[in-house]
């Protein structure tokens, strides 16, 4: 059975990330040794604690470790601090990017969508 992780990242028209989602496992190595997956998930953590910690109101976060499933979206945020969000969000777009890039796209697939306001 083919295993990968799948980040989407939701983008706005000016290109900010406003939302990602992240699921499932990368099937690199045997549970507990597996680099890609413990990589990923550093740094996807790291970045929504980073925002629940700079943010004036936190983002929505959802997890469940038994699937490999993370997402988290942003509040409305005046523009500045929405700017000072992608510095988090986009470094962790750019290490998942290099781990997509050493380790290849069978372990980790990227896409992107249009993100929309409801």
């Amino acid at each position: 059975m083919k295993q990968e992780i799948h980040l989407m990242l939701w983008l706005d028209e000016d290109r900010r990330i406003r939302k990602f989602e992240l699921s499932g496992h990368a099937g690199y190595a045997e549970y507990g040794q597996d680099i890609v997956c413990a990589a990923v998930s550093a740094l996807s953590i790291s970045a929504v604690n980073g925002l629940e910690h700079f943010l004036p109101e936190p983002p929505k976060v959802e997890v469940r470790d038994s699937d490999g499933y993370l997402t988290c979206s942003l509040p409305k945020l005046d523009t500045q601090t929405l700017e000072q969000a992608q510095w988090i969000l986009k470094t962790m777009a750019l290490g998942i990017e290099e781990i997509q890039q050493s380790y290849g796209q069978e372990y980790v697939k990227i896409t992107q969508r249009r993100w929309t306001p409801c």
